[in-house]
């Protein structure tokens, strides 16, 4: 079965094309810095790899792109639409009503949307990459992962706010989790590592959007990202953890509306707000020029992070491992060396040079006298979908 997987994310969209079961990658690609004249398109297969700077302003561009290389007649995948028999897509927020894996229906997609507000930055593209697929690939079944999925483990003391119970109990406000397709894959990855199925294990995902997961036994136990993706970690343009008296003061003296609260602390904050640079390349690279704001901004995103791993610590009595994935995981030595650093008394000693090399598959790079095993282990949201989605449809 030949399952296409679409992943958008706040500012990029990654495909692969893989026949399942035999879990082959046909074709992959990503289109990365979407609302930017320097966006970039890749696409590689047997027959093609290929690189493209261009202008990519919306999402709905880097859809269409994507559908018309992968029909293209010279080096396209697949020759006609109707060889594609399922489309997983990834969907952030799927509230309380949807728990797993879940074929798309009319009524499934007005839920997509009306969960949008608590997922502004990618609910939205979730549904326009649906959207298109039903119209590019109108054979293929259309089948939702959900982020929020993973985390359902969360137990109530964790997961629940203090605030009137009313709101919990009548309006199913609490802390949902994102990034649960990258969490579940990679700390299984890691169990099966370690060789501990009863493992202590926090997960930090930094990409544009960030989040860190304490796992117990495979299973989420809490999160740093809430009710909506814009808490916890400092991301691309999100804020991360904020006071909340801050938005009432921006409300009642400095003559914010809500709609610009919203977008100033998601849209305009984190990193971006900081630096004037949402991609972590170009602050690394600025930092290393001299620019005070960079190198001060990724002081403030290791010092949260650190933060986090600490709770997490306490939270879980003990730690056997700790799991950096996702773009900025994966290939920034930097954040990872900022992140690690002084934590010896939590027995926890990063080896620098190990620390510097690139692997593709998983990679230790602790010290030998660390405590803790220091993991960086590639995500892959899309085989972890395409296994769902054809588990769902065997």
């Amino acid at each position: 079965m030949h399952i296409l997987i679409i992943n958008a994310g706040s500012s990029s969209i990654k495909y692969q094309l893989i026949l399942m079961p035999t879990e082959d990658v046909i074709c992959s690609g990503m289109v990365e810095r979407i609302g930017s004249n320097d966006a970039v398109l890749t696409y590689n297969s047997e027959k093609a790899a290929i690189k493209k700077v261009e202008s990519i302003l919306t999402h709905k561009e880097g859809f269409q792109k994507v559908a018309n290389i992968l029909l293209d007649k010279e080096v396209g995948a697949i020759k006609t639409a109707g060889e594609i028999k399922a489309v997983g897509h990834r969907v952030v927020h799927g509230g309380d009503y949807f728990v797993e894996t879940t074929l798309i229906t009319n009524e499934v997609k007005r839920r997509i949307k009306e969960f949008s507000p608590l997922a502004p930055l990618h609910n939205p593209h979730n549904l326009e990459g649906i959207l298109i697929a039903e119209e590019l690939f109108s054979e293929a079944n259309q089948v939702a992962v959900f982020d929020t999925a993973f985390h359902r483990t969360i137990p109530v003391k964790a997961g629940k706010y203090a605030i009137p119970n009313s709101f919990y109990n009548k309006h199913g406000i609490q802390l949902y989790g994102f990034h649960g397709t990258s969490h579940k894959y990679v700390s299984e990855k890691a169990i099966a590592y370690l060789k501990q199925p009863k493992s202590k294990i926090i997960s930090i995902h930094l990409g544009n959007g960030c989040s860190a997961t304490a796992i117990i036994n495979g299973k989420s136990v809490d999160h740093s990202l809430g009710f909506a993706p814009g808490n916890g970690l400092i991301m691309g343009s999100r804020s991360g953890d904020i006071d909340h008296s801050i938005i009432f003061y921006l409300i009642n003296n400095l003559g914010y509306t809500l709609d610009e609260v919203n977008g100033l602390l998601t849209k305009e904050s984190g990193m971006l707000g900081l630096t004037g640079y949402s991609d972590l390349r170009d602050i690394q690279k600025e930092a290393e020029n001299g620019n005070e704001d960079c190198k001060l901004a990724l002081e403030m995103n290791a010092y949260r992070i650190k933060k986090y791993i600490g709770a997490y610590m306490a939270s879980m009595n003990g730690l056997d491992a700790i799991i950096f994935t996702a773009g900025i995981g994966e290939n920034s030595h930097t954040i990872r060396e900022l992140i690690c650093s002084d934590m010896e008394f939590l027995g926890l000693h990063l080896d620098d040079k190990k620390n510097r090399i690139k692997l593709n598959s998983i990679q230790e790079i602790n010290s030998k006298k660390s405590k803790i095993k220091i993991l960086v282990i590639p995500t892959n949201e899309e085989l972890e979908i395409a296994i769902q989605v054809f588990d769902k449809l065997k």
